[in-house]
C-alpha cells in the first residue's frame, strides 16, 4: 500500500510539475515579448537622440552673458545699463565683422526673490530689451529669438545678495 501511495504521489507531483512548467513558460514568453518591445522602443529613442545630437553638433559657437559686476540688472528692472550697451556694441561689432549667418537665442534670467510668474515676465522683458538693442544696431529680427527662464536656471545661490545679483542676467547664445 505504501508503494502504491508513493507511486501516486510521484505521479501527482510530476503531473503538477508539468502544469507548473507550462504556466511558467507561457508567462515567461509574455514577459520576454514585453522586454523585447520595450528594448525596441528604447533603441528607437536612442537612435532619435543620436540623430538630434548629430544635427546640433557644431551649431553652438559661443555665449555672451550680461551678468558681470558692471552689467548686472537691478532688482525688478529690465533696462540696459550703459555698461551692458557697451558689451552689446562689442557683440554687434563681432557679429558684423565675422559676417556669419548666425542665430541668436537671447535668454532672460532672474533671481528667486518674488513671485515665479513675475520673474518669468521679468526674464522675458530683460531678453526683449537686449533683442531691441541688437535690432536697432543692424541685427535682423529673424536671426533672434527670446526665451525667459525666470528663476529656473540659477548660476549661483539665491541665499546671498551676491548670488542673486549673478542670477539677474541675460545670456546670448550664438548658434551657426
Amino acid at each position: 500500500m505504501a508503494v502504491i501511495t508513493g507511486v501516486i504521489l510521484v505521479a501527482g507531483l510530476t503531473a503538477g510539475g508539468c502544469a507548473s512548467h507550462k504556466f511558467v513558460r507561457e508567462n515567461l514568453e509574455v514577459v520576454d515579448n514585453r522586454v523585447t518591445e520595450v528594448a525596441g522602443t528604447a533603441g528607437e529613442a536612442l537612435a532619435r537622440a543620436n540623430a538630434a545630437h548629430k544635427l546640433a553638433e557644431g551649431k553652438f559657437l559661443y555665449e555672451v552673458v550680461l551678468s558681470d559686476d558692471s552689467v548686472k540688472f537691478p532688482v525688478n528692472r529690465d533696462e540696459l545699463s550703459p555698461e551692458a550697451e557697451a558689451r552689446l556694441a562689442e557683440l554687434v561689432q563681432r557679429l558684423t565683422s565675422e559676417n556669419r549667418n548666425v542665430y541668436l537665442e537671447i535668454q532672460g534670467h532672474t533671481d528667486a526673490s518674488g513671485d515665479a510668474d513675475f520673474n518669468e515676465q521679468l526674464g522675458e522683458a530683460r531678453a526683449e530689451a537686449v533683442r531691441r538693442y541688437l535690432s536697432r544696431h543692424s541685427i535682423a529680427l529673424n536671426r533672434m529669438a527670446t526665451i525667459s527662464y525666470g528663476e529656473e536656471s540659477p548660476v549661483a545661490s539665491n541665499d546671498t545678495p551676491e548670488g542673486r545679483a549673478q542670477n539677474r542676467r541675460v545670456a546670448i547664445v550664438v548658434l551657426s
